[in-house]
């Protein structure tokens, strides 16, 4: 692994030195100081209680040279947490080097950050890099993931190949963290069911094309799962994270007319117990100027169904999961957008997902307003009602959370 991380960092940073006679230099930074608020008391031993000060930094350092055939990009990211150890963490979000070639096709080399997706609640399809997940519980920051990506683009659509190597595990909080389980994943125990390395090839495909309204695209997965399934060890009071081999299939669709976005992903997996398939799928409605302002609102409904194995299997090292936990078996999700487009960008979003089997509701808000020129600021807060004992969700019933997360940007 080492040295496949260390080759493409290498051509990352030493490709655009050697082309760069002259370029364009983009350089900056954001830093912010963030505090997290649990009103409730923690429900296990060794939980922090209320309060969670954090500080992070990311500095964007971007060139391009002048016939734009060149890029580079190096993205490092710290954390900073005074709770949690596990959250004190360091990453290499990007830190890769493009070429553009002249006749449709680009390739890039290093660590890349992609996004597949078209749904609010749910991005199904979205696997190519590793969650970062003591940053927030929603799955949206991830880590970097070292690769190469050729790129096709022409009429017909864009077709996108992926080799990567260097498999990067899931954060998960320590046993301070919250929200946690009732014990914590032990991150340096984990067991990766696949040649026992991490430098095994993972490789990935998807081709991507609009046709009228509709928007579209197909890809396929063949590697080390993103997600970890969990092994039980009550001996030692932990969980360890099981990292499985899988192929996995996806579709995401668009459909835009007037003021309406259909949306819909869907994948079926295979290598977590029985192949099973997975869909969420709504829409989103814009009401333009309302009251006679600028401001825009969108309403979100959307359901998600999830077919994965939810037994236990006996293992070599124990009891496990037979597929990772999912929250989102058969729950409906509503919401709603506000964006004013004022001045300070101001925007607003807030929707809860309800468990239609138990009525287990996850509610959240977010919020956000630029400051002057370079300063923002963000309110989140998130929710759990209803706590149902059958439910995935029932260990972290007393997490509710708020966080204020100032931002200065350089």
């Amino acid at each position: 692994m080492r040295s496949t991380i260390g080759l493409l960092a290498s051509l990352a940073v030493t490709a655009p030195l050697s082309a760069a006679v002259a370029g364009e230099w983009d350089v900056g930074a954001e830093a912010a100081a963030e505090l997290r608020y649990f009103p409730n008391d923690p429900l296990y031993p060794g939980q922090l209680e209320h309060f969670q000060p954090s500080f992070s930094f990311q500095p964007d350092v971007r060139w391009e040279g002048d016939d734009r055939k060149h890029q580079f990009v190096l993205v490092p990211y710290v954390r900073v947490d005074t709770q949690d150890d596990e959250r004190t963490h360091f990453d290499l979000r990007e830190g890769f080097y493009r070429y553009n070639a002249d006749g449709g096709w680009s390739l890039t080399l290093g660590a890349v950050k992609v996004f597949w997706g078209r749904t609010e609640s749910r991005h199904l399809v979205d696997i190519i890099n590793q969650t970062d997940a003591v940053e927030d519980i929603d799955e949206e920051d991830k880590l970097g993931q070292p690769m190469a990506n050729l790129t096709l683009i022409n009429d017909w659509g864009t077709l996108d190949f992926y080799v990567m190597s260097g498999f990067r595990t899931r954060t998960f909080p320590s046993v301070d963290g919250r929200p946690r389980f009732e014990f914590p994943v032990d991150t340096d125990a984990e067991i990766i069911n696949r040649d026992a390395n991490r430098g095994a090839v993972d490789v990935a495909a998807r081709y991507a094309h609009y046709i009228g309204n509709w928007d579209f695209g197909v890809s396929i997965f063949r590697g080390t799962s993103r997600e970890p399934r969990f092994a039980i060890d009550p001996v030692n009071q932990r969980i360890r994270p099981v990292y499985d081999k899988i192929t996995q299939g996806g579709i995401d669709l668009q459909y835009t007319k007037d003021a309406w976005l259909w949306k819909l992903e869907a994948i079926v997996r295979e290598g977590h117990g029985d192949t099973f398939a997975a869909v969420v799928g709504g829409f989103e409605y814009t009401l333009y100027q309302i009251f006679g302002s600028n401001a825009d609102l969108g309403l979100l409904t959307e359901y998600q169904y999830d077919g994965r194995d939810e037994d236990f299997v006996l293992e070599p090292f124990g009891p496990a999961l037979a597929a990772p936990i999912t929250f989102a078996d058969n729950d409906v999700f509503a919401g709603a957008r506000l964006a004013l487009n004022d001045a300070q960008d101001t925007s607003l979003l807030a929707g809860a997902t309800v468990d239609t089997n138990d009525a287990f509701m996850g509610m959240f808000i977010e919020a956000q307003r630029r400051i002057g020129q370079n300063w923002t600021a963000e309110f989140e807060g998130r929710l759990f009602l209803n706590a149902d004992p059958r439910n995935a969700g029932f260990p972290i019933r007393d997490d509710d959370f708020l966080t204020l997360r100032i931002t200065r940007f350089f």
